[in-house]
């Protein structure tokens, strides 16, 4: 690795390998010769003279991309696109005549971009299911077991850890809807030429409408594509990345508040993340216990939500059929996006896999609170034995405002029962109401609803994904 110059931490710390090739050179040039491929079998099967050996030739050359040649041929040419033309052509010297024939830079480089997103958008769905997998294993082990709940951050009435898992996991699978709605709806642009009129193609065909009709369709067909879009510019619509950015920037918006619940349990030391044995965790203080993995997550989360920021400025700002300044742009923010997500994404897969619940802790933090949310259930039962409603409510109150004094000012423990069982009104012994302290009473239909969301949303969705489960994240640093 060099080290004199500026290398990504994208690539250097958090994106995988597999994300890393598709948006590598290799990956783009290649796609440009099976663009180039393509072009030229439709035009040989739609009537041009094209031969098989012309072909074939393209094809034997279609991977060992002679990157030299081409390198130097820019510093003459100063054009991307016409300097892997010329470096092909001196590979295939019999094909070189109808290499790129009747397309514009945009038919190797749009295409190629939708390929890269959708290949992206599938690696990024692998991920996400595994994530959701790992979530619902979480949520099934824990469902019954009882935990503080918060609303603000205040002690509120109890839920159960796995139905908290279920929130983080509702919110992924939303993402996962965006995510196929968006990929299923990708489509090439096509070969429609400097203004999308396919002018050049009219000239080609003699004016053949209907030849010329059939073009986009055999090239979307031999790309592996279903369609390519009706029409455009010289480019596909910049909304295109506005879309498939938002759909990160969406993944990254349910990680990083994941991140945030674990990072916050992991001060209450109740749940924490992976934590290995030679880890460190402070340079000064060594006892320390950071949650470094969510921590990062919530940190490439709100890289890739500002992200989404440039392809819709980038979408807005088009002039007409195309400007150029859309290019540097997009080399940046689309790519980049992606290969945070994926670090996110295996960052999740790695704390998810690995979470460490402390029962006794959840335990003593939930009976420390549990005495003021089962006042009204005290005070139904105190009703029952003959008190009044509105006068016990207001001993209640009293009695809970002195018990909350004890805890804040004087760092006593909760003796709101005490308080309680010391006053006729309620005519309760100590022994009676504690008996109403099992914490499973107040969590509600907590393990009923995880039952169900995974029973019938997640599990249907595991199964019908099963061919994608079984990721493990791959974690540099």
């Amino acid at each position: 690795m060099s080290t004199d110059r500026y290398v990504s931490p994208l690539s250097e710390r958090y994106a995988s390998k597999e994300m890393q090739y598709i948006f590598s050179p290799d990956k783009k040039f290649r796609t440009w010769r099976r663009l180039w491929i393509a072009l030229a079998e439709t035009e040989k099967e739609l009537g041009l003279n094209i031969t098989d050996e012309q072909i074939e030739e393209l094809k034997a050359h279609a991977d060992d991309i002679n990157y030299d040649v081409a390198k130097e041929r820019e510093k003459v040419v100063r054009h991307d696109v016409m300097s892997h033309v010329y470096a092909y052509g001196v590979q295939c010297p019999k094909a070189k005549g109808i290499i790129h024939l009747g397309a514009t830079s945009c038919y190797v480089g749009d295409n190629t971009d939708m390929i890269v997103m959708s290949e992206a958008l599938k690696l990024v769905r692998t991920k996400l299911i595994n994530v959701i997998a790992e979530l619902a294993k979480f949520a099934g082990e824990y469902k019954a077991q009882p935990t503080l709940a918060f609303t603000h951050f205040q002690p509120a009435q109890p839920t159960t850890v796995g139905k908290r898992a279920t929130l983080w996991m509702q919110e992924f699978e939303m993402d996962l809807e965006d995510l196929d709605y968006v990929l299923g709806s990708l489509k090439l642009l096509g070969s429609k030429g400097t203004t999308g009129t396919q002018a050049s193609f009219l000239e080609l065909f003699d004016g053949d409408q209907e030849t010329i009709d059939k073009i986009d369709p055999m090239i979307a067909e031999k790309m592996g594509f279903k369609a390519c879009y009706p029409v455009s510019g010289q480019t596909y619509s910049r909304k295109v990345d506005t879309r498939v950015l938002n759909v990160l920037a969406g993944i990254a918006a349910s990680a990083h508040k994941f991140s945030n619940d674990i990072r916050l349990l992991q001060h209450l030391k109740e749940v924490e993340e992976p934590f290995e044995k030679t880890q460190i965790g402070s340079s000064a203080m060594a006892y320390k216990r950071n949650p470094m993995r969510s921590e990062r997550i919530a940190s490439l989360s709100r890289y890739v939500m500002i992200d989404a920021l440039n392809p819709a400025v980038t979408s807005a700002t088009q002039w007409f059929e195309r400007t150029l300044d859309d290019s540097a742009n997009k080399r940046l923010s689309v790519p980049e996006g992606f290969l945070a997500i994926d670090g996110i994404l295996d960052l999740c897969l790695n704390v998810v896999d690995g979470l460490v619940v402390y029962p006794k802790v959840i335990e003593k933090r939930l009976m420390s609170e549990l005495p003021f949310m089962a006042t009204e259930n005290i005070m139904m039962d105190a009703v029952k034995a003959g008190g009044d409603r509105q006068e016990l409510h207001e001993r209640i109150r009293e009695l809970s405002m002195e018990a909350g004094r004890n805890v804040k000012e004087k760092g006593l423990d909760n003796n709101l029962l005490e308080l309680i069982a010391a006053d006729d009104a309620f005519n309760m012994s100590l022994e009676d109401l504690k008996k109403t302290m099992d914490p499973s009473k107040y969590v509600g239909r907590a393990k009923e609803q995880v039952e169900a969301y995974l029973g019938r949303v997640i599990n249907p969705l595991l199964e019908e994904n099963h061919d994608v489960l079984g990721v493990k994240a791959e974690i540099n640093v």
